[in-house]
């Protein structure tokens, strides 16, 4: 058992430093969603399962604070209306359940980010669709090579492994990093340490 403690541990860290040849794409992720904060847009996020917690995690993250104190910004995870969930599942079908919300609050300036470890989540996968017919931007953590996701994605951050719970280590790492990042774009001034 400490051989299998070892070992995940190490698979968890050898991904996320893979991930460094990503770093450009995570900067660019973070200035595509200050951008919109900066324009008065909004970002929506989704997944399913442990993606819908990393969802609502970071939206979290946005509308409280992160690291430093700033005013709340706007995020919302689409996740977390149960009665809306369930009545697009009900009336329609579970794979329209957070592009309906898009197409009901989603509006050009705002970005959509999706969560999805195989990258073929069919939710997900509409929703991404709706957001760019909308003239949204659409930003996608995925896994295994981004599956059926990859094309509906303006910015894809991939990461290379088909385990389920590696990726979504990694996608808090690449989430928390991002919403640093979105600080530092949205609140730093020059010689400021936003950490002190």
């Amino acid at each position: 058992m400490k051989d299998k403690v070892i070992s995940n541990f190490l698979e968890s860290a050898r991904l996320k430093t893979e991930m460094q040849s990503q770093a450009e794409l995570v900067v660019e992720a973070a200035r595509i969603i200050a951008g919109a904060f900066s324009g008065e847009g909004k970002l929506f996020l989704c997944g399913n399962g442990g993606s819908a917690a990393d969802a609502q995690h970071l939206a979290a993250e946005f509308v409280n604070r992160f690291l430093i104190e700033r005013p709340p910004l706007p995020a919302v995870a689409l996740t977390t209306d149960s009665s809306v969930l369930t009545s697009v599942a009900n009336d329609y079908s579970f794979d329209e359940v957070f592009a309906k919300q898009i197409k009901a609050l989603g509006r050009p300036g705002d970005v959509l980010w999706g969560f999805s470890t195989s990258g073929n989540s069919p939710n997900v996968l509409a929703a991404l669709n709706a957001a760019r017919n909308m003239g949204l931007k659409t930003i996608a953590c995925t896994g295994g090579g981004g599956g059926a996701i990859k094309a509906a994605a303006d910015l894809l951050l991939d990461v290379p492994s088909r385990e389920t719970p590696r990726i979504q280590e990694v996608h808090i790492t690449l989430g928390h990093t991002i919403c640093e990042l979105v600080d530092y774009l949205l609140f730093q001034r020059p010689g400021e340490d936003l950490r002190q």
